[in-house]
């Protein structure tokens, strides 16, 4: 397939009234069509791994487009350079968080991302740092458990950041490392405890919320 055809079969998956209410979830459509992601999954299942293909729909600039990328895109042959222009292109949380799960977390470089991204300034550059560590934790089930620990330092130095997106994905990646087993639950939960001490709603909510959940198992 090339990229003009993919584009026309997103376009007859289109929905106006899917594309409407993508902005109930807190999802920037300005450049959506409107598909659902079960219909780009189906898509992709299709076209099955084709990294150059998927540069291509990058390109484009359409939001499907770039789901749809990251789902076919090959980890193995994902480039720094090309993760760095990618995640500096996130403007939506599911589009970076779909790059994130699908994608990113399958590269050698995902942890020292990780941690790089947790730095910057950007919102959804941040984002990606914490939905990292929790895909990470999430997805690759033998990883020791001192890659989890390495990690919560930086969610609790970076727990007061009050902008929505970033909050929510510290707040994910905490409540996963807690939840891979009773070692790193006990961890996270002191971290949360740590959290709960700074002065700032955000880091309040990140850590009360964590509490709830790892608390209640």
């Amino acid at each position: 397939m090339d990229v003009q055809i993919i584009i026309d079969l997103l376009k007859e998956q289109a929905d106006a009234s899917y594309l409407k209410g993508m902005q109930r979830f807190g999802i920037d459509n300005a450049t959506a069509l409107g598909v659902r992601v079960p219909h780009i999954r189906k898509l992709a299942r299709l076209i099955k791994k084709d990294h150059a293909l998927a540069l291509a729909l990058w390109d484009t600039a359409i939001h499907e487009a770039w789901l749809l990328a990251t789902m076919i895109a090959e980890p193995k042959l994902l480039t720094l350079e090309v993760m760095d222009a990618w995640t500096n292109d996130f403007y939506s949380w599911d589009i970076c968080d779909q790059a994130c799960g699908n994608l990113f977390i399958y590269t050698p470089f995902a942890l020292d991302k990780a941690a790089e991204y947790s730095n910057h300034t950007g919102e959804f550059v941040k984002r990606t740092a914490f939905v990292l560590m929790a895909e990470y934790a999430v997805h690759h089930k033998k990883a020791p458990d001192e890659i989890f620990i390495n990690m919560l330092p930086i969610i609790e130095r970076e727990a007061g950041d009050s902008r929505n997106f970033v909050k929510k994905a510290i707040n994910w990646a905490l409540r996963q490392i807690g939840k891979r087993n009773n070692i790193l639950k006990a961890r996270a939960i002191d971290t949360a405890h740590n959290i709960s001490h700074q002065h700032t709603r955000a880091a309040k909510w990140v850590a009360n919320d964590a509490l709830r959940e790892l608390l209640s198992k």
